[in-house]
Order: C-alpha cells, then structure tokens, then sequence
C-alpha cells in the first residue's frame, strides 16, 4: 500500500492508555514521514485516559512541552475500511531529534524486551484471545443490545453457541472481512459467557506482529458495531454480576533453528517453560496496574468469574493465573490470563514477556501446580487489591526491571490524576467516558 495514492491519511502512535494519538495529513506528506517530517509533544503520548495533559508531568510545561520526531513502524500502512473514504493508518513510534526511541512510548517498551530476546538467539511467538461486549449505549444506563434477528433486547448469555453466531453474523462478517483488508489473521470467533459477549482469536505469530494486531482490531471492532447500531467495549466488567472482558495471551519462544524452548518432549515442559511461569508469578503483584489499568479494570477480578484472583499458575486449569495448556509438546506455551480487554497491548506483553526472560534468567522455580479450583484457596498471594494499590505498587519500583522507569514514572502520574477525576464523577455515569476508551 503506497500513501502517496491517496488524497489523505492517517498515521497514529500508541499512548500509555492503548489509545491512538495522531493526525490525518495530504497524500503529499507520505515520502516525509520516513524522514521525521511529523512532529508529535511527548506529552501526547503520557495524557490520562480523557486525553488531558499531565498536570505534574516534566514532558509538559517544565521542558516546554518539547516535541519528538515520529517515525513509521515495522507494521506498515493498514487500510481502515470503516471510514467512508479511503484513508489509511500508518502505525509510528516517537523517538528524539537523534532517531533513539522515547522510552514513554509503549511501542519501544515491548520492542526492547523482544531485542533482550533476540540477543539469545530465541524469538517469541504470541497470540490472543480477546472478549468484547456489544452494547446498547443509547440511553443513561448502559444495556443489552437487541437480538439482529429478533429485534428483542438479549437476556441471556449462549455460550459457544452457533445460533448466537448466526443471530449476530452481519456484525462478524464486517470484522472478518475487515481483518482480511488490514492484515489481521482472525481465527476464531465464539459467543461467550456473557450476555451479548463474543471473542475474537487471532493466529500465534511473531509477538510484535500480534500486540500490533491486537491494538488494531478494536477500532475495527468498533466501527462494525456501530455499522450495525450497537456500541462495542472492551471495558473489563460492562455489567456487574456477569463474566468480564479479557485478553489471554498465549505465547511460545523458538530458538534460531525453530524448536521450541519450553518444550523437552514431555507434557510437563522443559526447565525454561517453568522458570518462565515462576517469573511471570515472581513480578505478577507489582505489574498488576499494567494489566488492570482503569477502575473499572478491579471489578472483573473477582472469585469465580472466570477472571483470576490469585497469584499461582496450572496445567489446564483456568482458574489460575498462568496456564499451561495441554497438547502436543512441540506446541507448549504459557496463556497469561490477567489482562482485561482494557489493557494496553503492548505494556501487557511487554510485562509479561519481560517477567518469563527474567525467570529465565534468574533460573526461578515456581511452585507446585494448582489443582482445582484456585478461587478456593485462601493460602494464595493475590493481586493489588484495588486501583490505588496497583498504582502504589508499581510505583514503588517493582517492576523496574519489566518497563523503563520513565514510563513507569508517567504512566503513575496519569494514572494518579485519574483516580481524582473519576471520583468526581457519579459512578452511574463512568461507563459513558469508558465504553469506547478502554
């Protein structure tokens, strides 16, 4: 896809939130953005989730609100087919006047903990699976949406089921055939365990190719809902006392000739995939805010609600927090399963993915394997406890060695200036700002 074929486009970055920061530039503008011709402050990328400045941030007015040079990534143009005219996104990065990276920028967390990766000669290879609800936001209390077919509102969840698949298939075939335009290899689609709740599965595949996929699917997703007069979220618990929104990552790691690390011929797993478990479980607690970002994040972690508590891991069991599933051995992997559809793709894998290399590193054993149900095990550590400990947590330094400081840094300030914006509005009316920004 050339950019310069088209009247307009659009080229965004990624900010701490997951949200898409940039501009829509003139076809003319296409052979300069592989020069640093597009500007962008390096306060845009650290606003709060309303997309206001930092009020105590040193990238706003203590250094003049300075700007960073964005440059195209890896991932390439993708068309945005929901747009009535043809415009597409071209996905940046934002780096310094001397082209290194602005370590703020989520993009460049994950992508240095891949490189730490490929110093070892291994490759990490991920997929997700993630859930979404559709809803009905035309009134003040966010509801159910109403069956295509029948026209009368949803009452009850049908999960995995083909009726469900066909009674909503005008809205999946817009996001299948979406996929198919932009690149993105969507596999499966299932109805859920909530009522109007589906998940899209998206192909194992290299893992910056996946986090990029997984930020680009939810516009899409979007846009076909609202093409279809419904409103889609990836908010972690639209509706109280039902199943939330997540976003299991599945991820293996290949060596230069191909093999799997984690698999020694045995369904057990080799030494690498358990010291990966134990990292992932040693940092899980101090990175908590990282895959439960927002307030609303804290009501899908709940016991019994198909969402984990406790900090511990299983083979196929998924009432923990990290599973192994089972299968051939060639194919074993982890499935992280703390991530809310709210996350931020790419701090979520570059978290999780930085936690197994430093188990690994660090040669850590993880504890016996839960059997059963985990929500009954009182003997457990948890995650934080609510929004404020998570942001206590982290910014107390103990995922220093997951994420740079200084994005750990701003990523604390805005989430701490949330938490005083949120508590000014009526908690009936927090769904209105956070159905289409989680």
């Amino acid at each position: 896809m050339k950019l310069e074929e088209f009247d307009t486009f659009r080229i965004a970055a990624c900010d701490l939130n997951g949200q898409m920061r940039g501009k829509r530039l003139p076809g003319e503008y296409a052979a300069k953005i592989a020069d640093g011709a597009v500007r962008m402050p390096y306060s845009a990328l650290n606003v709060d989730v309303f997309g206001n400045d930092i009020e105590d941030s040193p990238l706003v007015f203590e250094t003049g609100d300075r700007d960073g040079v964005l440059l195209p990534t890896p991932r390439g143009p993708v068309p945005q087919p929901w747009l009535e005219r043809d415009q597409p996104l071209a996905p940046m990065a934002l780096h310094h006047e001397d082209g290194t990276p602005f370590a703020g920028d989520p993009v460049h967390a994950l992508q240095g903990v891949l490189e730490r990766y490929a110093e070892r000669g291994w490759r990490v290879l991920a997929a997700t699976e993630l859930e979404f609800t559709l809803v009905d936001d035309s009134a003040d209390a966010l509801a159910h949406p109403a069956n295509p077919r029948t026209g009368r509102r949803l009452e009850a969840a049908d999960v995995l089921s083909l009726a469900q698949l066909d009674d909503f298939d005008a809205f999946l075939t817009r996001i299948y055939d979406g996929c198919a335009l932009m690149g993105i290899p969507a596999q499966a689609a299932i109805s859920e365990s909530g009522v109007g709740q589906f998940e899209i599965n998206l192909r194992h595949q290299d893992a910056r190719r996946a986090a990029d996929d997984a930020w680009l699917i939810k516009p899409l997703i979007r846009a076909a809902a609202r093409q279809c007069g419904m409103a889609a979220t990836f908010m972690a618990k639209p509706f109280a006392g039902e199943p939330g929104n997540g976003m299991h990552v599945h991820f293996s790691v290949v060596d230069a000739k191909g093999r799997n690390v984690f698999d020694d011929g045995t369904d057990a797993g080799g030494d690498a995939l358990r010291s990966a478990v134990a990292g992932c479980l040693e940092s899980m607690r101090a990175s908590t805010l990282v895959f439960a970002p927002h307030a609303n994040s804290y009501e899908r972690l709940a016991p019994a609600s198909h969402a984990p508590t406790a900090i511990c891991w299983g083979r196929e069991n998924r009432t923990v927090a990290v599973r192994v599933p089972g299968g051939a051995p060639s194919a074993r992997r982890i499935e992280h399963r703390v991530a809310g559809g709210d996350a931020n793709p790419y701090l979520a894998f570059a978290a999780m993915l930085a936690a197994a290399l430093a188990g690994i590193e660090d040669g850590l054993a993880p504890p016996a394997p839960v059997q059963g149900d985990a929500y009954a095990r009182a003997d457990l550590p948890r995650l934080a406890e609510g929004w404020e400990a998570a942001v206590d947590l982290i910014a107390e330094g103990g995922a220093a060695r997951l994420l740079p400081e200084e994005l750990i840094a701003n990523l604390v300030l805005a989430k701490r200036q949330e938490i005083r914006l949120v508590a000014a509005i009526p908690a009936e009316r927090r769904w209105r700002f956070a159905l289409e920004t989680a």
